[in-house]
């Protein structure tokens, strides 16, 4: 099975809180975004003295060991199936890591979805989202695609009336941000300015034009990273005409949102001349899918 899978961003995204377990509690607005990774999963009988789990990626410092997600997506769905099979994963990376984009969750989503279809195992899409929730806070997501507000620690997930079609750029510079680095970094913050995750819930219910939402567009983790290309890139994009510019997740991507694909275009050569990533793309309201 062949699927391409989609980035992500956060329209905003807040931190409302810290578990006694130390896992963080958020409110966010998710929104896939037509950047893929392309992933093939391949069925085998169980190979006797072999790996059970292959990973292969485009990208050699790429881990295809226990450390990549979707080697733990795949080690996850045997566990809890038993089926006596074995897969192999080729990855063809696109989606930039450490960038907040959720190319990684993206990732695994899809492989469990394939793995489940391709044993004809029957787990549920409940039981499919529980068991990404296992692997991280962004994975539930994926099963759903679109335009969806998520709670807890990533299992609230509530789809909401699709954005629009809404043309993206996408950059980031040569720095990563650890997701764990990030969440240190914010606990200590004292009195930080939360966006208003709620508000921007509401006026999706309520089918707001995209430009409407720009001023409730805010990300908490942007208060507390130190990359100077963060700031750069958002003055940048909002001086090209975006009417709205913002670090996605927990970064260093960042986004704008245009008013049509022109001055996407020219924000896009811009940016190719300061940073090694850029992407033209736009918003989309679906998950991944089979190819």
């Amino acid at each position: 099975m062949v699927l391409k899978t989609p980035a992500k961003i956060n329209l905003a995204l807040d931190v409302v809180g810290k578990r006694a377990d130390g896992y963080h509690t958020l409110e966010t607005v998710f929104q896939t975004v037509s950047l893929y990774d392309t992933i093939t999963v391949t069925l085998f009988p169980h190979r006797t003295g072999e790996q059970a789990i292959r990973i292969l990626c485009n990208i050699p410092w790429i881990p295809k060991d226990e450390r990549n997600i979707a080697w733990k997506a795949v080690d996850l769905f045997l566990k809890k199936t038993g089926c006596p099979v074995d897969f192999d994963i080729y990855l063809q990376k696109y989606i930039p890591s450490q960038a907040g984009l959720g190319g990684g969750s993206s990732d695994a989503a899809a492989v469990l979805y394939a793995c489940n279809q391709l044993t004809g195992a029957g787990l549920s899409h409940a039981e499919l989202c529980e068991m990404g929730l296992q692997l991280g806070a962004d994975v539930p997501f994926f099963f759903y695609g679109g335009t969806a507000y998520a709670a807890g620690v990533g299992e609230e997930i509530q789809p909401l009336p699709y954005l629009g079609d809404v043309s993206v750029v996408l950059a980031k510079g040569k720095g990563g941000i650890s997701t764990a680095a990030a969440y240190a970094a914010m606990d200590a913050l004292q009195n930080p300015p939360h966006p208003n995750v709620p508000e921007m819930k509401q006026r999706l219910q309520a089918y707001a034009e995209p430009k409407d939402l720009a001023p409730l567009c805010g990300n908490l983790f942007a208060e507390v990273t130190e990359l100077l290309i963060v700031q750069k890139l958002q003055q940048e994009m909002l001086a090209r005409g975006a009417f709205a510019s913002l670090m996605t997740g927990s970064g260093s991507a960042v986004f704008g949102l245009f008013p049509s694909q022109e001055p996407a275009r020219k924000c896009c050569s811009a940016l190719r001349k300061v940073v090694p990533f850029v992407a033209q793309c736009k918003t989309i309201p679906h998950t991944f899918y089979a190819i």
